[in-house]
């Protein structure tokens, strides 16, 4: 296991992988160490909908059919043997707060009652413990969304309508040959002076 900072510091979006498979104990100590993410009420209202080899194209050609794969900018992450479907369930959310040790927050009426809706919050979470176990694996990974392909993905792969995809995360050996900077990498990243307020706003 390697220290937590220089696996933050060295944790990058990967967007082209060699097609290497991932061995499934691997990508099981991967989904344990999500699962131990901070969770609202202990909720745990989140899926992972896990997809390795060859089920992948259900993904792929859900999002990026045949007409839409000419010109793609990232052929490379077509290769990656896992895909990842990261889901949040808000009804759990709901009902966990209408339990009596939280019926006082309000938060058990419906979503709307919720100011910031922590099913996606702790499904991020979730996501981003993947993303730093991934890279504390020695394996690449990128977190993105479905193409806009939001409702063809619920439908190839079966997930209730009442459910929230959240995002994408592609694992596997990152083709270093082939790595693409998306186009936001060149942005300075902000002086903690600019982000952090001490004592107040």
């Amino acid at each position: 296991m390697g220290d937590l900072g220089e696996v933050v510091r060295n944790r990058r979006m990967s967007r082209a992988f060699t097609g290497a498979a991932v061995e499934p104990e691997v990508v099981d100590r991967l989904v344990d160490l999500a699962a131990r993410a901070p969770s609202a009420g202990n909720t745990r209202g989140w899926h992972l909908v896990v997809l390795s080899n060859d089920e992948t194209a259900r993904y792929w050609d859900a999002t990026l059919p045949a007409e839409r794969r000419e010109g793609f900018a990232w052929p490379g992450l077509l290769l990656a043997p896992v895909v990842i479907v990261v889901v949040a369930d808000p009804g759990a959310y709901v009902s966990r707060y209408a339990e009596d040790d939280k019926r006082h927050t309000g938060l058990g009426e419906d979503r709307e009652a919720w100011p910031v809706p922590y099913w996606t919050v702790d499904a991020s979470m979730a996501a981003m413990v993947l993303l730093l176990a991934a890279e504390d694996e020695g394996l690449g990974a990128l977190f993105f969304g479905p193409f806009g392909a939001t409702e063809q993905v619920r439908e190839s792969l079966g997930i209730p309508v009442e459910m929230e995809i959240v995002a994408t995360i592609a694992l596997g050996e990152a083709d270093p040959s082939a790595q693409h900077r998306g186009r936001s990498a060149g942005r300075a990243r902000p002086g903690l002076d600019q982000v952090v307020h001490r004592g107040g706003w």
